[in-house]
């Protein structure tokens, strides 16, 4: 199985190769430009690769099928680095919603620009400067992942499919996005019954589709894939999506500070309307879950408080069903490749993805 080092290098290389063209190209905008293209930049340093590993597997089990000498071409690459400017893209708008400070253990872009204005001394508010800023930055990331898609797809014979794959990605994270903060506005007046139906709702549109499930078929689209193994891949990519993203808000509640690299209980802070509070709500008195709407979203909770949300979530049962949930999605998901016409080595690699995807502590 290639390791992910190997993915996560050929992306890196790919990703300075576009930026070296970029840079080159926007020299006459000027050192204020510069300096806005070198934040751009630095929100694409870091990270998993996951979804370029994902990207990459989906192409390896199509192609590999066919052919076992199949060698990944720039193309597979390109493709892999564009998802990963736009997962910097949706990550810079995302902390901009979710007024989060840090980033992979690192100021946020917003943040980081805002810093960028009083290290410059220039005149207005830094902090309206730093959030207009990354409003643009996150643009300016969509826009190159789009150009950087295009030039891997130059002459491809997949490049129409391709394009309607990313295209339908987009919308779908987009409006997941939308309908992840409409829930902390609309759970009011929505049935408590309800309430767990349409987080995982958003949990579909917002991750499974756009993290795991799309870079799957993208990769595999690439590489030629006939409707049986499509459908196969979507089969086990969505539920390692739907389970990716339920352990990302177990993690939000009760992960270790020092390893996701955001403030232990960030989505208590945020007000987020998981399937784990949903869960809560189910289990929880009249009092109880007043006490839980009050504290949920109060940017101001002190440790003690997250701590005792954390014990209240825990102790209703929440916590265990979110993990028994997590453990069904990756069954069906598992049983989703038995039988399927993929490369039998890349199916064992997918496997594997699946597990680092959903059995993590950041």
């Amino acid at each position: 199985m290639p390791s992910p080092t190997l993915v996560q290098d050929a992306v890196a290389t790919h990703l300075d190769l576009f930026l070296t063209l970029l840079r080159s190209e926007s020299d006459e905008y000027g050192s204020d430009a510069a300096m806005f293209i070198d934040s751009a930049a630095d929100t694409l340093q870091g990270g998993k690769r996951l979804r370029a590993r994902f990207c990459h597997a989906g192409w390896r089990a199509v192609a590999r099928f066919a052919d076992r000498a199949a060698a990944e071409t720039d193309a597979v690459w390109d493709l892999c680095a564009a998802l990963e400017i736009f997962q910097s893209a949706a990550l810079v708008h995302d902390d901009l919603i979710d007024n989060s400070d840090t980033r992979r253990g690192r100021p946020a872009a917003h943040r980081a620009l805002e810093q960028q204005h009083r290290t410059l001394t220039w005149s207005g508010n830094a902090e309206a400067f730093g959030r207009a800023s990354a409003i643009l930055l996150g643009d300016l990331l969509v826009a190159w992942s789009d150009d950087l898609l295009e030039q891997s797809l130059a002459g491809h014979p997949q490049a129409p499919d391709v394009r309607r794959q990313y295209a339908r990605m987009r919308r779908d994270v987009t409006t997941g996005q939308f309908l992840d903060i409409a829930e902390e506005s609309a759970w009011q007046v929505n049935p408590a019954s309800e309430h767990a139906d349409r987080a995982l709702r958003v949990v579909s549109l917002k991750s499974a589709r756009y993290s795991i499930e799309q870079p799957l078929l993208l990769g595999a689209t690439l590489a030629g894939a006939d409707a049986a193994q499509q459908d196969a891949l979507r089969k086990f990519g969505h539920p390692i999506g739907m389970a990716f993203q339920l352990r990302d808000d177990v993690l939000g509640v009760f992960g270790d500070e020092t390893v996701t690299g955001k403030p232990t209980g960030d989505d208590l802070r945020e007000g987020k309307r998981t399937v784990l509070i949903a869960f809560t709500r189910e289990r929880l008195s009249a009092s109880a879950c007043r006490v839980l709407d009050e504290l949920l979203g109060d940017p101001d909770l002190t440790p003690a408080q997250v701590s005792a949300l954390q014990s209240t979530i825990a102790d209703s049962g929440a916590l265990a069903r979110v993990e028994e949930l997590i453990a069904s999605y990756a069954q069906q998901a598992d049983r989703a490749l038995s039988g399927a016409r993929l490369d039998n080595a890349s199916v064992s690699e997918l496997r594997d993805l699946a597990r680092a995807a959903t059995v993590r502590t950041a």
